[in-house]
């Protein structure tokens, strides 16, 4: 008797269980319209959820929220604010710890903005998307990766859940990750891109860079300033654009370092590695030896550094 007693409970419990996924794959929504005009700011500090934010050339902020696994009203309480030039948004979990675990990948926020307005995303779990800004940008998120295009604006990207990807971006940016690489491609500005947990890729910056990374390598393709990389994670091949005196420091333990220089280009070289080759004309100075090198190409100026302990050193023409 008790043995069909404990066999009804859990057949009952099976059942129940059985009967829930119905209901929590059932998409809920919260859509809003605030008002914002162009210049204004807009905010949204979130516990969870994936963002993606695409500038407009309308006004007013739309702003569209879903739920793939649980209703938005048991899950989150969320805090809309109009003020005059600003919209804010603040969204907060209602119970700390649930037996449905994290819900963050399937909570979304799909909004639309003036492109020319000052943006502040802040979301604890979930990757953010913006796209078509005309204003300074700062993100931040610990649970996924960011993505930013067609910016124009200051953008400021820091992430602790995956790697960065930026691609015609115009202003200054800092890009921090420590949970993948970071990407950038057609930066019209300067860049800082920091790593702990993969390597940087940068093509077509304009201005100065400053790279680091201890997850990975680095690959910087036609750097148009200044260019300091150091890794401890990898080799560095980096690529200066034509015209570029600009000098700069590339350090690693990790491997080796290949860099392609205008022939054009006046510059003071020092190098050092376990073998140095250059395949351009330099006026060397001091003791000629495998490991080390110092010369000018053509009248001298900027210092460029390269040094290894993990490799060797090639300098090339473009």
């Amino acid at each position: 008797m008790l043995r069909i007693a404990r066999a009804s409970m859990v057949l009952g419990f099976v059942l129940g269980f059985g009967a829930l996924p119905g209901r929590l794959y059932a998409d809920t929504r919260v859509e809003k319209t605030l008002r914002l005009e162009p210049g204004g700011e807009f905010r949204l500090d979130t516990d969870m959820g994936k963002v993606t934010v695409t500038g407009t050339s309308e006004s007013g902020a739309r702003v569209v929220i879903t739920s793939k696994h649980k209703d938005l009203d048991e899950l989150m309480s969320f805090r809309f604010e109009e003020h005059a030039g600003s919209v804010s948004i603040v969204a907060r979990k209602k119970h700390r710890f649930s037996f449905f675990g994290n819900s963050g990948d399937n909570v979304q926020y799909e909004i639309q903005v003036p492109a020319s307005t000052r943006l502040s995303i802040e979301t604890s779990g979930g990757g953010i998307t913006i796209s078509g800004m005309r204003d300074t940008v700062k993100l931040n998120t610990s649970g996924g990766g960011i993505r930013v295009r067609d910016q124009v604006g200051d953008l400021d990207a820091d992430t602790s859940g995956g790697g960065i990807r930026l691609t015609d971006v115009k202003g200054k940016v800092r890009a921090n990750t420590s949970g993948g690489g970071v990407v950038a491609e057609g930066i019209d500005g300067s860049i800082r891109a920091e790593s702990s947990g993969g390597s940087i890729e940068l093509a077509r910056v304009s201005g100065d860079i400053d790279a680091e990374t201890s997850g990975g390598g680095i690959r910087i393709e036609q750097a148009g300033g200044r260019v300091h990389a150091d890794t401890s994670g990898g080799g560095i091949e980096a690529t200066f654009a034509k015209g570029n005196s600009m000098g700069g420091t590339l350090e690693t333990s990790g491997g080796g370092i290949e860099v392609g220089l205008d022939p054009e280009a006046d510059l003071s070289i020092e190098a050092s590695g376990n073998g140095v080759r250059s395949d351009l004309p330099l006026r060397v100075q001091g003791e000629i030896s495998r490991g080390r090198l110092s010369g000018n190409l053509g009248k001298g100026g900027n210092t460029l550094r390269l040094h290894t302990s993990g490799g060797s050193v090639r300098i090339q023409s473009l």
